[in-house]
């Protein structure tokens, strides 16, 4: 089957048939219309840009081989310009050069776990309760909200978003409802229903590992209110009681090839098959999930964000989660809630702006009186566990552990200053915060790391993320002064605005569509497309070391005090990330602990103290 540029084969005959829903006549809005295309770099800036990205880590003698390779890749004529020109035919072509090969590449053709590997968790910060009544109160309304914010962008009524003073491509929006990835045996697939002839009206409920169709408007069409969601939630719980029942949603959490094997074995019953698309076809999901198992107040917020994350394990929420799915919110028992995304479909902004919308929403009153009508029982979905079944959700029950007790989860709250400090000596609060990590980083491993930070290419038509490379140059020189105290304070303040401006530069050429890491992808999968070798440039060590992540990074701003959290690209790494307010930031550092050298705690500790130090320089107190 081929949808826009991307071809699906050997899916399952149910999955099809949702797909073929989806070609259907009736038209959409159209949310990329006011954004232009998005260009293809210059061949010759990206290899010049790739080459200054490699300076920091290579020793001069492998910087001149690489050097020798790209050159020879980009000479007129060459094997570089012939795949230039492809990229290019395939922009005139296509809505979006490069943000479908990217997908495919990143996400569908990755067989790493969805949990922890792949879905972004946000935490948000506790509501003010503590037990099961106000746990429903609180559900029904987000659920309510979440409704609201699809109508607005089911109407049209949702803003377009700037940055920067340029309009933003809105089409994300609407595929984050009744969306869900598809597991296959070599790549998979995203199935998306909301523009079926019906789209869906339920959404799924899980409480103890048992799944819910939840009925969410009613039969005229009109969303259901407040208290009709929490009337239908009340009965919910009163049928999810704690029982021997198998969590199903533990075999989301396996290798992809191992869980699509599981797939088609759950599929051969037609039992299974219609729970698994009740879920899949849901406009969300809301897990409902026990408290937090909480060892102290300083590691709660921790807690919360790797319960949020991946459940907490195989005897605490993880049977509540359904990894594959887009949109999965979390509320606990204890007034812990936040959001699990697939990044497949979704991304962080237009998460966040969803976020923000259920806060603002959270803070009014109920605006209508549930009718007088008797509602349909919420229907329970079944499955039938044969033996097969049982060993594999056994199977992704002990992987899953293993997983969860190898990732380290530390999150914390920076109090003594946010982004108005940089702001106030004239440095980019991301740029600043990316130096710092550069810093903090060199500090624990007496060396500098292959880094990415994420940009938004929204401001092209269908554009996703690119990545801005660190350490530069700069940055180097600067992270060599800072702890030397032969170096004049006044030249290491030269040296971080130097190096704070770079990284600036970067986020800016990246923001016109004129990042390198998504060209050079790009350039290897046109040769692989075109059934040529790969390129000697892609083979070569350096390009091996430049892409191998050990830091992955991500600024995830907010009007909340949330944190995201996702794990390592690498097992030798960590994943930053960090939402800064006016006067604090809030961080999630985490590691595996099956790599010896990394360590999320030492990380963190080292990263408040950088933090400290970089505001003494800028302020001295003495």
């Amino acid at each position: 089957m081929i949808l826009g540029n991307m071809i699906f084969k050997n899916i399952h005959p149910r999955t099809c048939r949702a797909w073929l829903s989806l070609v259907s006549p009736r038209q959409e809005p159209c949310f990329y219309s006011t954004v232009p295309p998005q260009p293809v770099p210059p061949l010759t800036q990206t290899l010049q840009g790739y080459l200054r990205a490699l300076e920091p880590l290579l020793p001069p003698e492998e910087l001149n081989h690489t050097r020798r390779m790209v050159q020879e890749f980009g000479r007129p004529g060459g094997l570089g310009q012939q795949l230039q020109e492809g990229l290019e035919r395939r922009a005139r072509l296509t809505k979006n050069w490069v943000s479908d090969l990217w997908v495919q590449w990143a996400y569908l053709e990755s067989r790493q776990p969805l949990a922890v590997h792949s879905n972004p968790a946000i935490s948000l910060p506790r509501r003010d309760y503590n037990d099961w009544r106000s746990q429903l109160l609180f559900a029904s309304k987000l659920i309510a909200a979440v409704l609201d914010f699809r109508a607005k962008v089911n109407n049209g009524q949702l803003p377009v978003e700037y940055m920067r003073g340029k309009p933003l491509c809105m089409e994300l929006y609407p595929l984050l409802f009744s969306s869900s990835r598809i597991p296959g045996p070599k790549h998979d697939y995203v199935a998306r229903y909301s523009n079926s002839r019906r789209s869906p009206t339920h959404i799924t409920v899980v409480r103890n590992y048992q799944f819910f169709q939840l009925e969410v408007y009613n039969s005229d069409g009109s969303r259901m209110t407040e208290s009709q969601i929490h009337s239908q939630l009340h009965r919910i719980r009163s049928q999810s009681w704690k029982t021997d029942k198998e969590p199903m949603g533990i075999l989301t959490s396996e290798h992809r090839h191992t869980w699509g094997e599981a797939y088609n074995r759950l599929l051969k019953a037609k039992l299974n098959q219609e729970s698994v698309q009740m879920i899949e076809t849901g406009l969300f999901s809301l897990c409902l999930d026990s408290p937090v198992m909480r060892i102290s107040d300083e590691k709660y917020a921790s807690r919360k964000a790797a319960q949020i994350l991946h459940g907490g394990g195989t005897y605490s929420n993880s049977g509540n989660r359904w990894f594959d799915k887009t949109l999965q919110f979390v509320v606990g028992e204890d007034g812990s809630w936040g959001l699990l995304y697939e990044q497949a479909t979704a991304e962080g902004p237009p998460i966040a702006s969803l976020l923000h919308h259920i806060e603002e929403y959270c803070e009014m009153p109920d605006p209508k009186r549930a009718p007088l009508v008797p509602l349909p029982m919420p229907k329970k979905l079944y499955f039938h566990i044969d033996r097969d079944i049982k060993r594999d959700i056994e199977q992704a029950k002990q992987n899953l552990d293993i997983l969860i007790n190898d990732l380290d989860v530390h999150v914390f709250n920076f109090k003594r200053f946010g982004k108005e400090l940089p702001k106030k000596h004239n440095l980019s609060p991301n740029s600043f915060i990316q130096v710092a990590l550069q810093l903090s980083y060199f500090r624990v491993h007496s060396e500098v790391c292959p880094a990415c930070d994420i940009a938004s290419q929204r401001m092209f038509r269908g554009g996703r993320t690119e990545y801005i490379r660190s350490p530069t140059n700069q940055a180097l020189k600067f992270i060599l002064a800072f702890d030397d105290r032969t170096v004049a304070r006044e030249a290491k303040l030269e040296l971080l605005r130097e190096a704070v401006d770079a990284y600036s530069e970067l986020t800016a050429q990246a923001l016109r569509g004129h990042g390198i890491d998504r060209h050079l992808l790009g350039l290897k999968l046109q040769a692989i497309e075109e059934g040529l070798s790969i390129p000697k440039i892609f083979m070569d060590t350096a390009y091996g070391l430049a892409t191998h992540w050990k830091l992955r990074t991500g600024q995830v701003p907010t009007n909340t005090d949330s944190v995201m959290c996702f794990g390592p690209l690498v097992p030798d790494g960590y994943a930053v990330c960090y939402n800064p307010q006016a006067d604090h930031v809030h961080f999630a550092v985490t590691a595996f602990n099956c790599c010896e050298e990394t360590n999320a705690e030492t990380m963190a500790r080292t990263l408040k103290e950088t933090l400290c130090d970089l505001q003494e320089l800028l302020q001295p107190t003495v």
